[in-house]
């Protein structure tokens, strides 16, 4: 990918075409964490747990083995790991969301230790873990190069990296474009599913590590299309706060609402009377160079 330049007045291109502006990232990472302090995301995170156990499989996760988990949400990577006997290390920047996580592992009688921390600048020494575990929390940072280079750092060498990332073209990919239509993404910022395709993973690991990608999916099982739409609106945060922008716009919510249904009943296998919605995921093993 293209560096982004930092553009000038009247700087321009060898070809006279000016060059696109820098996204301010402390402004967008402000948004953003305003956007998933919003609703309930671990309402919703919860569904995902399935997704966490399958990373530590992954990443064949051993007894005493030192885990960071990163942007941890309400923690289920942390949990999974947790309950294979490991030494785990929870750290998200949005305090509510550590909030939910410690309560699930109190309630499971889990032992995990609770950190919050930046993905971008994270308060740990070089080498600190055995294996570092994101799903689907670092892909969001607006700085990818600063993120990957802070899960790389803080991974001992010969340690594994474990991500669970949404892919471009998979239905959670389709429906941040459909948000991006309605809402649009700061300029110059790269997409979050951009860590859902080998290429970006090979730009941002490959000279750190070895990274094996597989394709996953998750299914999203509601009632129904509109069951899932309004249970996203009220407690997904970057949901949330898209239809609040749109409140003084009836006929775009309206025309965004149309959009997503259009969406979800696209991809629904189920028939009439519920919703079996498979969202595609990449998961990551990053073995570390030693």
């Amino acid at each position: 990918m293209q560096a982004v330049r930092q553009s000038t007045p009247g700087a321009a291109g060898s070809a006279g075409v000016a060059a696109p502006p820098q996204p301010d990232l402390a402004a967008v990472k402000a948004k953003q964490q305003a956007a998933w302090s919003a609703g309930d995301y671990a309402v919703i995170g919860t569904t995902l747990q399935i997704v966490g156990e399958s990373l530590c499989e992954a990443v064949d996760l051993r007894a005493g083995s030192r885990v960071l988990d990163v942007a941890a949400g309400n923690g289920n990577a942390s949990l999974a790991a947790a309950r294979r006997w490991a030494d785990v290390v929870a750290s998200d920047y949005v305090p509510a969301l550590l909030g939910r996580a410690r309560e699930r592992a109190a309630a499971d009688h889990l032992k995990i230790e609770f950190r919050e921390a930046d993905a971008e600048n994270l308060p740990f020494p070089d080498a600190s873990f055995d294996v570092v575990l994101s799903s689907f929390g670092v892909m969001f940072t607006p700085n990818q190069e600063r993120a990957a280079a802070e899960l790389v750092r803080v991974c001992r060498p010969g340690g594994k990296i474990g991500l669970a990332n949404w892919t471009p073209d998979g239905f959670v990919g389709q429906l941040f474009r459909i948000i991006g239509k309605y809402v649009p993404p700061a300029p110059g910022l790269p997409p979050p599913s951009l860590w859902g395709t080998p290429d970006r993973l090979e730009e941002l690991f490959g000279g750190t590590g070895t990274v094996h990608a597989t394709v996953r999916h998750f299914p999203f099982r509601y009632r129904s299309p509109l069951h899932f739409l309004e249970f996203f609106r009220t407690y997904y945060g970057p949901m949330n706060k898209a239809f609040a922008a749109l409140d003084g716009d009836p006929q775009r919510q309206a025309a965004f609402t149309r959009d997503l249904l259009d969406l979800i009943e696209g991809g629904n296998r189920a028939g009439a009377g519920a919703l079996v919605l498979p969202g595609e995921y990449l998961e990551v093993v990053i073995e570390r160079l030693g």
